[in-house]
């Protein structure tokens, strides 16, 4: 029995599909990068800009030179009203008690709230300053809060980190920077 001549097939039905498993799969690729978090930076093997900051009394301010004194320093961008920066703070105090200089730059805060934070969690900053404006930030091209950068001694920028140092973070990326900046 014959139906007559045959259709061709619909290639209109079959291109949605295509199309949505395609932009699927670009979204998978994505997720699955070697380093999801990664943001590209400039600063990367550069000497790092000023931080040109305010004094949050009655913490010790940023000096001119704290970060070409010879010593590998953390600069830790962060903010009260920042809940990632709750979580990374453990990490931070870590560090400190080990004799790493970190560097906090408080960013578009209240000097009150700030100075709560750290009188909650601990100050774990040999020097601090408040970048209200976020004038600083910009020039360290910084995304938003936190945001970590480590720092050779000469004042080179050797790694950035976006997002909060958890102890994964801080033994599979700030470490090793911390020792290739040391090793330099």
């Amino acid at each position: 029995m014959d139906d007559g001549p045959k259709k061709p097939f619909p290639i209109l039905m079959v291109l949605p599909p295509v199309i949505f498993a395609a932009i699927a799969g670009l979204f998978l690729g994505g997720m699955y990068r070697d380093d999801p978090d990664a943001l590209p930076s400039t600063r990367i093997g550069r000497m790092a800009p000023a931080l040109e900051t305010t004094a949050l009394p009655p913490l010790k301010p940023i000096a001119i030179d704290q970060l070409t004194q010879g010593k590998v320093t953390l600069v830790n961008y962060w903010a009260s009203w920042c809940a990632p920066c709750r979580v990374e703070h453990p990490q931070l105090v870590e560090l400190q008690r080990e004799g790493l200089e970190i560097v906090g730059v408080n960013y578009k805060d209240s000097p009150d709230k700030a100075l709560r934070f750290l009188q909650e969690l601990g100050d774990p900053y040999v020097a601090i300053g408040a970048d209200n404006n976020g004038r600083n930030a910009i020039n360290w091209g910084v995304y938003g809060v936190p945001e970590t950068f480590v720092v050779d001694g000469d004042g080179n920028v050797v790694l950035r980190f976006a997002g909060p140092v958890t102890e994964s973070v801080l033994e599979n990326r700030i470490r090793p920077a911390i020792e290739a900046a040391l090793a330099n």
